[in-house]
């Protein structure tokens, strides 16, 4: 079997699943996401493989990245001599994952608004384990691996006015107001001002993104990366406003290297399906039920083995278990 053959594989087990999830079918869709994006990257290809004809005097590596679902092809081109070797660029979204972030869209867009005022917190409570290096005694600077449990409940002021409260096995604690509320410290009123059209949300995300992780920054995430994490954060933190999450996941969409992952496991044993992005040997999901297409949770999955964990493991996972509204920090939502 070739790599054609793989891809066409890959791709019509993805078809298959995005046609057995519930909830939303393709003919809920405002537009059929995979046969154009598909038909342009095969244009882009195309003039991809034009460029290399007429450069053949020249040696040169071409190195394909097939991407499931649509044939996605990355080109990165090395040439020899003194030109200077360009970083590889992203791939674009996957397909499939366009698709079923549509879907998710749609889902959370149609769920009911919290009903909040000021004064008022928003509550979440997940469960979750991470993994910390800690440097081993008499080691000789030797590090290992150590599980932490990061299962918490959090109440967060709807109009910043309280800050927010966390509490964990290792106690309660209430952080005050700092500054004002931006996407690594958003309030419910903040969100609620930020723009819906995914295009416009986007931008506004990624003028924060380049600046704190673009070049010369010093941050080796990189823009995309801490774009995908940031909106991940914003989804999982804390209810959002239906419009706002439903631009959250279309904005989502539009990152570079985003790709469907059939199946995944969160941090309460609750298996569905994931969108991911793999950045440093790490793939982030995003896990969602595949029925009501609902967010369960996170995780982070190791693609190397490393000081932090073997291929294949969680180094991080988090489940959202109960989010609601409440009166007062410390106190559970009404059932």
């Amino acid at each position: 079997m070739n790599a054609a053959d793989d891809a066409r594989t890959e791709r019509s087990e993805h078809d298959e699943l995005l046609r057995r999830l519930d909830g939303i079918s393709d003919g809920d869709l405002p537009f059929h996401a995979q046969r154009p994006i598909k038909e342009h990257l095969m244009r882009e290809f195309a003039q991809a493989e034009q460029t290399t004809r007429r450069r053949s005097r020249r040696p040169l590596f071409l190195s394909l990245g097939v991407v499931a679902a649509a044939c996605a092809v990355a080109v990165t081109f090395t040439l020899s001599g003194n030109t200077p070797e360009k970083p590889a660029k992203a791939a674009r979204p996957e397909p499939a994952a366009v698709q079923l972030l549509d879907r998710v869209a749609l889902a959370a867009g149609s769920a009911p608004a919290p009903v909040v005022r000021d004064g008022q917190f928003l509550y979440t409570k997940s469960v979750g384990r991470s993994v910390t290096l800690s440097e081993i005694p008499g080691g000789g600077g030797k590090m290992e691996a150590i599980p932490s449990d990061d299962s918490a409940e959090r109440w967060f002021s709807v109009d910043g006015s309280a800050g927010w409260t966390m509490r964990t096995v290792r106690g309660s604690e209430t952080f005050p107001p700092e500054g004002s509320p931006n996407l690594n410290n958003p309030t419910y009123r903040f969100l609620e001002s930020l723009p819906t059209d995914p295009d416009r949300l986007l931008k506004f995300i990624y003028e924060d993104t380049r600046k704190q992780h673009g070049a010369g920054s010093g941050s080796t995430t990189g823009p995309d990366q801490q774009a995908f994490v940031a909106i991940g954060d914003l989804l999982r933190q804390f209810q959002a406003p239906p419009g706002l999450s439903a631009a959250l996941y279309r904005a989502a969409a539009r990152i570079p290297g985003v790709v469907l992952v059939p199946e995944a496991k969160d941090a309460a044993g609750r298996t569905g399906v994931a969108v991911a992005r793999v950045h440093k040997d790490e793939r982030t999901e995003w896990i969602f039920d595949k029925q009501s297409l609902r967010l369960l949770g996170s995780r982070t999955v190791a693609l190397k083995d490393s000081a932090w964990g073997k291929a294949g493991e969680t180094l991080s996972t988090r489940a959202i278990v109960t989010q609601g509204v409440t009166d007062r920090a410390g106190q559970l939502p009404r059932e």
